[in-house]
């Protein structure tokens, strides 16, 4: 069954690794993510935006389809599943649909607007066990239509709505999503580190994980970050592996046009892409 992703964060943070947020967009990269997790043996947590929400159909055809494949595939690892970026509405919406996990991104709103709407959502979901991450300074690039320039967030801020009583927390700290431009300054500790010690025990969460430079992942750990989010990278290595297999011609085979022969290469790759930033991370062994 989905379980919040409160404890599995708070047992990273303890243990010096973090647990990765992988997004999901449709059934064939659900299963790949929860395959590769149960082989891992490693805790993990399906993001599912707003947008990707929307694509399949509801997020309530997203619970289904999720706890569907907890109890067909025989997954025995922990499991949240998380609306990622998510508006005010957006978290309403999942609340009721059976989400585990819900992130409010209220970066974009003034910092006393921030903190009204997480302190509503904190009262609503400390009911019903489901956590709930928080953000303070814009994520940069885009993410469903909201563009961010990665700014740095403000610690003072952050300890603000940390002090809500959330679960973890996303503060920009340089960080965007996509691929990082080749000028990129790199991840700022020092505001890190600043708001590791306003925020203690805090789980807090780095968005953005594609291109981050593997020592730059580590340090971000040591400093606190529990929550690693990738998405990009999973988009290109299966859009590479996909790709690949129509150049060479192997979806006709003389039969026609076979969809699950056709995905079976892109969801390879995805698998092979999460092991790899399980490994990364150093989640692997810690369900």
């Amino acid at each position: 069954m989905l379980v919040s992703a409160k404890e599995m964060l708070q047992k990273a943070k303890a243990g010096h690794y973090a647990v990765g947020q992988f997004n999901i967009n449709n059934l064939e990269w659900t299963k790949a993510i929860l395959l590769t997790a149960e082989e891992c043996k490693s805790p993990v947590i399906l993001g599912v935006s707003e947008g990707a929400g929307k694509y399949m159909t509801g997020y309530k055809t997203v619970v289904g389809m999720v706890n569907g494949m907890l109890e067909e595939l025989n997954i025995t690892v922990p499991v949240a599943l998380h609306l990622d970026h998510g508006s005010y509405e957006g978290c309403q919406k999942c609340i009721e649909a059976g989400f585990s996990s819900i992130m409010f991104d209220g970066s974009h709103y003034p910092i006393d607007e921030n903190v009204a709407k997480t302190k509503e959502l904190v009262a609503i979901v400390k009911e019903k066990g489901i956590s709930l991450e928080a953000e303070v300074g814009s994520i940069g690039g885009e993410e469903d239509g909201v563009i961010g320039r990665g700014e740095c967030a403000d610690p003072e801020e952050c300890k603000r709505i940390a002090d809500l009583g959330i679960d973890f927390l996303a503060a920009g700290i340089g960080n965007i999503h996509g691929k990082y431009p080749d000028n990129w300054e790199g991840l700022s500790f020092e505001t890190l580190d600043a708001i590791q010690k306003l925020t203690g025990d805090m789980p807090l969460v780095l968005h953005g994980g594609t291109g981050i430079p593997e020592d730059m992942i580590k340090k971000a750990i040591d400093l606190g970050v529990a929550k690693i989010n990738v998405n990009t990278e999973c988009q290109l290595s299966f859009a590479a592996a996909t790709r690949k297999y129509i150049e060479e011609g192997k979806d006709q085979q003389g039969k026609g046009f076979d969809p699950r022969k056709l995905l079976k290469p892109g969801t390879d790759a995805i698998m092979a892409t999460v092991k790899e930033k399980m490994e990364l991370f150093g989640s692997v062994g810690k369900a």
